[in-house]
């Protein structure tokens, strides 16, 4: 008996190992998560506050507020994009440290009035200059990032693994067998995906913002559009990985090189304000970045088309090139 429960764990712990997928989130993924997170927020003292300097690059030496402990000092040179974070509280302060020393301090806000005090105890001659508004809920500003996360993995999955599925059953054998063109079987395979996205994102909207009331100014219409061309980009971009490979394991490790970097980076939970710039710059890379921004940009500051052009060319461009690399690289059957 015990012979045959030895080499039925020894088989089982052989089949572990050799799955890769399964061996990548077990070890790597935990160990990438502490990593990445660590050069993201690490630090050996978490700051308290967020002041925003009106500068290019951060100089500690430039004024004496600067080397204030447990202050994460932000460089801003747009001074109305800061100005309007500290209306919304999303900056504690703002610091313009050319003389005569100004800062903007949101009156509603106990983070402002406390780091203040801390300001006008090192500059006794700062000028203040008060800034209205009502703070955005963290749910505000994580009901985007949620339906965004949700809607990367329905379409990097949706398509990935359907294509994959279809090549190791013999299915897309058969179908190229018929009159059907390939170009004819991807789109489908897109309007369908896209389709079924549109439905679920609206009825995951409108029943959670019926439960909870969130804060939404902007265009309705525009945010139905950006759902669209985010949907396609990314359901794009799971095309190109699944067009030629028959793989499971390799999908499954490429789909989760696609998601796990844009869970981290792309701001689903928390704000990348203050993260290293190459941290900012690598983030700007993926799809599901400018969709979070120009949904936050839409939903809680109003932004029109204007304001979230960059950000709809960039999904659209994307959504093109990766919708015409994985119908040129689309293979019925991988020898």
């Amino acid at each position: 008996m015990m012979k045959r429960l030895f080499a039925v764990w020894h088989a089982r712990n052989l089949e572990f190992v050799r799955d890769r997928s399964t061996l990548i989130f077990t070890l790597i993924v935990p160990i990438a998560m502490v990593l990445g997170m660590s050069f993201i927020i690490g630090g050996k003292e978490r700051p308290l506050f967020k002041v925003g300097v009106i500068t290019a690059q951060i100089d500690k030496t430039a004024h004496p507020f600067l080397s204030e402990r447990f202050v994460a000092f932000v460089a801003t040179p747009d001074e109305a994009a800061a100005i309007h974070k500290v209306s919304r509280q999303d900056l504690d302060l703002l610091l313009d440290i050319r003389p005569p020393t100004r800062y903007w301090v949101n009156l509603t806000s106990p983070k402002g009035y406390i780091v203040e005090k801390l300001l006008l105890e090192r500059d006794h001659d700062a000028r203040k200059q008060p800034v209205s508004g009502d703070a955005v809920r963290y749910v505000d500003w994580l009901f985007p990032g949620v339906l965004g996360m949700n809607l990367m993995f329905s379409c990097l999955f949706g398509v990935g693994y359907v294509v994959l599925r279809y090549r190791k059953n013999g299915f897309l054998k058969r179908l190229h067998a018929t009159p059907l063109s390939a170009f004819e079987f991807l789109s489908a395979q897109v309007l369908s995906r896209l389709c079924l996205t549109i439905v679920v994102t609206t009825m995951l909207y409108a029943g959670i913002a019926s439960i909870i009331h969130f804060h939404t100014v902007g265009s309705l219409l525009l945010l139905a559009a950006l759902m669209v061309l985010g949907s396609l980009s990314m359901i794009a971009l799971g095309l190109t990985i699944a067009s030629r490979f028959s793989s499971e394991e390799l999908v499954a490790g490429l789909l989760n090189l696609m998601t796990w970097p844009m869970m981290l980076l792309s701001g689903i939970w928390f704000s990348l304000e203050g993260s290293p710039q190459w941290v900012r710059w690598i983030a700007q890379i993926f799809p599901l970045t400018h969709l979070l921004d120009a949904a936050r940009a839409v939903m809680l500051d109003g932004a029109g088309i204007a304001g979230i052009s960059s950000d709809l060319a960039y999904l659209a461009i994307t959504a093109v090139a990766f919708l015409a690399f994985g119908a040129w690289s689309f293979r019925w059957r991988v020898e």
